[in-house]
């Protein structure tokens, strides 16, 4: 029986493989073991499907800022929805103009806050999610 190879080892022998007999040899892994190699790969290039979601509730820890109104200092809104986005005088009035629209999306808990608070300050009904 031939010796165990560490990970290490196993590593250092694929590195001397080409990529075609690299192939070949993870069509040979999976008919011996009985898997798909590129099961993992997928769920990976997923991590936004509805699988996902259903998993043990975690805390959350990406937030939405979602603009419900501008109040009547809608120039002051625009300014700060300026401020906290990338976006042109332009953009930012049209998002203003088309509440309720996400300003920020998938941001930390103490980003949405501020910018919760920032947006609350000049007049506007905001929700984070």
């Amino acid at each position: 029986m031939m010796a165990k190879l560490s990970q290490e080892e196993l590593l250092e022998q694929f590195e001397t493989l080409t990529l075609i007999e690299l192939s070949e040899f993870v069509k040979a892994f999976e008919e011996k073991f009985d898997v798909t190699a590129a099961a993992p790969a997928a769920v990976v290039a997923a991590p936004g499907a509805p699988g996902a979601a259903a998993e043990a509730p975690e805390e959350q820890d990406e937030f939405d800022v979602i603009l419900t109104g501008t109040g009547d200092k809608k120039i002051q809104v625009i300014k700060v929805v300026r401020e906290l986005t990338s976006l042109g005088l332009k953009e930012a009035k049209d998002l203003v103009d088309g509440t309720p629209k996400p300003v920020l999306e998938k941001v930390n808990k103490e980003q949405a806050d501020k910018a919760a608070e920032s947006l609350k300050g000049a007049g506007a009904s905001v929700e984070v999610k």
